[in-house]
């Protein structure tokens, strides 16, 4: 059985858009069936909804008096059946395209603690006729949380979201427990999600002040000693590019305040390296690099379309010894320079056309490549806090 849980807050017309879609969906036997958890996160008018969907699946509504943000999640997965064993997570704004998570959750092995969906966004005026795009965010074994199912008893045993993230960046601190309690992550493009981004309750200023002081705890949290510096270092020069670039350097400042100011509390579980490189998608884009110079060799490499990570593409290349050139046209296979897989298959899309005309080999770093990871065992994996703000992060801030 599978629980479908919605969070939402003052969005009617968008939920009773994903609601009447679920209702859409073909039968889901092979899950054991299913149920619709609503959480009213303190909407100015409370949720009303039908008792089921169009196709019978039941609909509960769980009503809570203040604004949980992503941790609402937690509520339902608690009061979820006891024999649900999936929790397709969703936002009242996002929405399955078909059934093929179906399959995607029946066949997912016993290791496997959660299934990322391909997100796509609604094509905008002007775009028809286009080939559609992905949402942002994620990496190979991180789930963007509008598109994602969890299996419920290790995201009960795990505690679920921590309600401190509020949104934005708490899936990151779910994938990484997730990875060390022994659990892989996958991205499966079977599960397809379309996620419409609602404009209201989305405040830019507010966003990029979540996810400097989120993005800040997860690598304070979670990176091996030897890499915390420079993870931190990376999480403010990033958000401190897009601030500008977004012109909202005010919310950037606030959040950055609040990261200097609550990093000492966090408390420090690093991974080991192996978990790590999971993590950061580093081992993906060796193993996917590898891959296809098994196929062909890459010969003279350039890293193009640059984002999320690219340091981790850049460095799995330069670890094969391979020569890169300076200009992509000299280039005889050109790499995808992000490990994000939205903008990677946007990437993959928008260049494809390029390459046969030019006859350069293109290659993603990692989408398609077989994943096998070794078991550690969690005895070595031990929390322990530390003690305030590094003079060397101060520097690099």
């Amino acid at each position: 059985m599978i629980s479908f849980v919605i969070p939402t807050r003052d969005r009617p017309e968008q939920l009773a858009q994903t609601l009447a879609a679920l209702g859409r969906l073909g039968p889901l036997a092979a899950l054991g069936g299913a149920e619709v958890l609503i959480v009213d996160n303190a909407s100015v008018t409370p949720v009303l909804t039908e008792a089921t969907l169009n196709s019978g699946v039941p609909i509960r509504v769980i009503r809570r008096e203040i604004n949980q943000g992503a941790a609402a999640r937690n509520t339902a997965a608690w009061q979820a059946d006891p024999a649900s064993r999936w929790l397709v997570m969703l936002d009242d704004d996002s929405q399955p395209i078909d059934d093929g998570f179906v399959a995607a959750l029946s066949e997912a092995p016993c290791d496997v603690g959660a299934v990322a969906a391909e997100i796509l966004l609604p094509t905008l005026p002007g775009e028809e006729g286009q080939p559609p795009r992905h949402e942002a965010g994620g990496l190979p074994e991180v789930f963007v949380g509008c598109g994602v199912a969890i299996r419920r008893d290790a995201f009960l045993k795990l505690g679920g979201y921590d309600p401190a993230f509020d949104y934005y960046a708490e899936e990151y601190d779910l994938s990484a427990k997730l990875l060390l309690a022994g659990y892989r992550v996958v991205f499966d493009r079977r599960f397809r999600v379309l996620h419409s981004k609602a404009a209201n309750h989305r405040r830019f200023s507010l966003i990029i002040r979540r996810l400097v002081r989120n993005n800040g705890w997860v690598a304070q949290r979670y990176a091996p000693d030897e890499m915390r510096t420079a993870e931190l270092h990376e999480v403010v020069s990033r958000y401190a590019s897009i601030a500008f670039r977004e012109k909202v350097l005010g919310g950037y400042c606030l959040g950055l305040g609040e990261l200097v100011c609550s990093l000492g509390r966090q408390v420090r579980c690093p991974m080991p390296s192996p978990f790590f490189d999971r993590f950061t998608g580093l081992e993906h884009a060796r193993r996917g690099l590898l891959a296809a110079h098994q196929i062909a060799p890459l010969g003279r490499v350039a890293v193009v379309d640059p984002g999320k990570n690219a340091w981790a593409v850049a460095r799995a290349v330069a670890e094969m010894g391979l020569h890169l050139a300076a200009d992509p046209r000299d280039a005889e296979t050109l790499v995808i320079g992000t490990l994000s897989p939205g903008p990677l298959l946007d990437a993959l899309i928008r260049r494809a056309p390029q390459s046969g005309r030019s006859r350069t080999r293109l290659v993603s770093p990692w989408i398609g490549a077989t994943m096998d990871y070794p078991v550690y065992p969690l005895s070595t994996i031990r929390p322990r806090p530390v003690a305030g703000l590094s003079t060397s992060f101060h520097q690099a801030a």
